[in-house]
C-alpha cells in the first residue's frame, strides 16, 4: 500500500515523511520502489552525528542511480564472530572518511587511519565492537573525552576527539591522528632504552595531564606505555655505545630517538570518576597497584603507581 501511494503521489514532501523506526546509519539498506519513469530515484539515508540524525544525499554533481551508489560505503556485511567490523583499504566509513591502514586493534574494537574528505586531514577512528557493552562503554569514553576537551585549553594533555557517529552498529569515535605509542617505539627500536633526560621529560607530562585530569575527579586507571602516544611520529638516529650487541665493525651502534618529546595521553574507556564504585579490579597487570591486588580499594594513588612502574621501563635496558 505504502510503495503504491508513493507511486501514485511522486512529490519530495514523500520523503521527508515520518518512519516507524528511524534508521541508524546513512547508508541503511533503502527501501526501493519503482518509480514512474519521468521521476529519478535519489538514494538517500540517514546518518547518526553527536546524537542528532541528518540526511545524507549524494555529492555534487547531482547523479541519480537506480540503487545504492557506488564508491561511497561499502556494500553491508556482517561483522566478524568477536563483533569486530569488517572493513577493506580504499573504501568509504560514511561519505566523509576513507579508509587508508589498520592502526591497532583491541579489546574494545579496532582503530583505522581515515582521510577526512571534508577537512582534508588525516585521522583516527576508533570503530568499537557491535557488543551492547562495548557500546554502552564508548559513550561513556565520548563523555569523558568531551569532559576532557572542553577544559583542555592548549590541547597538550590528553588526544582530542574530533567528531564520533553511529555507523552499522558500531560507535565510531573520531580522533586526531598522532604519532606511535611508547611501547611501539621501544618495540621497533629493539626495547633500548630511553635516554633519562628524555625520560624526565615524559615524566613530567605524564605527571601533569594525571594531575589535569585529577583535578576534574576522573581516574585513568589504565596507564602504560600503550596508551601514551607521541605526538609526531618523526625520528633521529643517533650513536648507542651502551648496547653491544652485534656491533657494526666501526664498534658503534645506532638507535632511533623521537625528534620530538611531546606526548599525549588515549584510551578513556576505563576512565572513572571518584565517586564511583571501586570495588572491582583495574589496570593492566604490570602496572597494577598493590591496593588494587589486595583489593583493599582504590583511588587516585594508583594512577601514580601505574606512572611509577612506566617510568622504570622506559629507563630499563633489554639485552634481548
Amino acid at each position: 500500500m505504502e510503495a503504491q501511494w508513493l507511486a501514485e503521489y511522486p512529490h519530495q514532501a514523500a520523503d521527508n515523511r515520518p518512519r516507524k523506526r528511524p534508521r541508524l546509519a546513512w547508508d541503511a539498506a533503502p527501501q526501493l520502489f519503482p518509480p514512474p519513469k519521468a521521476i529519478p530515484m535519489l538514494y538517500c539515508g540517514q546518518e547518526l552525528i553527536n546524537g542528532n540524525f541528518t540526511t545524507a544525499f549524494l555529492p555534487p554533481p547531482p547523479i541519480y542511480y537506480a540503487g545504492p551508489p557506488r564508491n561511497l560505503s561499502p556494500p553491508w556485511r556482517p561483522d566478524d564472530k568477536d563483533g569486530h567490523y569488517v572493513f577493506t583499504l580504499g573504501e568509504n566509513l560514511t561519505p566523509r572518511y576513507r579508509i587508508l591502514s589498520k592502526m591497532g586493534e583491541g579489546t574494545f574494537g579496532q582503530v583505522l587511519e581515515c582521510w577526512d574528505l571534508e577537512n582534508q586531514e588525516s585521522v583516527a577512528i576508533k570503530i568499537v565492537r557491535s557488543l551492547q557493552k562495548y557500546r554502552e562503554a564508548a559513550m561513556i569514553e565520548i563523555d569523558v573525552l568531551q569532559r576532557l576537551g572542553k577544559h583542555d585549553f592548549t590541547g597538550s594533555r590528553c588526544v582530542q576527539i574530533r567528531n564520533w557517529f553511529d555507523y552499522r552498529n558500531h560507535i565510531c569515535i573520531v580522533f586526531e591522528k598522532l604519532g606511535p605509542s611508547l611501547y611501539d617505539f621501544l618495540r621497533k627500536n629493539s626495547y633500548r632504552s630511553f635516554p633519562i633526560d628524555l625520560v624526565r621529560e615524559f615524566a613530567r607530562q605524564i605527571l601533569e595531564s594525571v594531575t589535569f585530569m585529577h583535578d576534574l575527579r576522573l581516574i585513568h586507571t589504565d596507564l602504560k606505555p600503550e596508551n601514551i602516544l607521541l605526538v609526531s611520529p618523526d625520528t633521529i638516529r643517533v650513536h648507542d655505545y651502551k648496547i653491544p650487541i652485534r656491533p657494526p665493525k666501526d664498534g658503534s651502534v645506532f638507535k632511533n630517538l623521537p625528534k620530538s618529546s611531546a606526548i599525549k595521553l588515549i584510551d578513556f574507556g576505563s576512565t572513572t570518576f571518584d565517586h564511583q564504585d571501586h570495588n572491582y579490579v583495574v589496570s593492566t597487570r604490570h602496572y597494577r597497584a598493590p591496593e588494587v591486588i589486595l583489593g583493599l580499594g582504590w583511588n587516585y594513588p594508583c594512577d601514580l603507581w601505574s606512572v611509577g612502574c612506566i617510568l622504570v621501563e622506559l629507563c630499563s635496558v633489554s639485552t634481548q
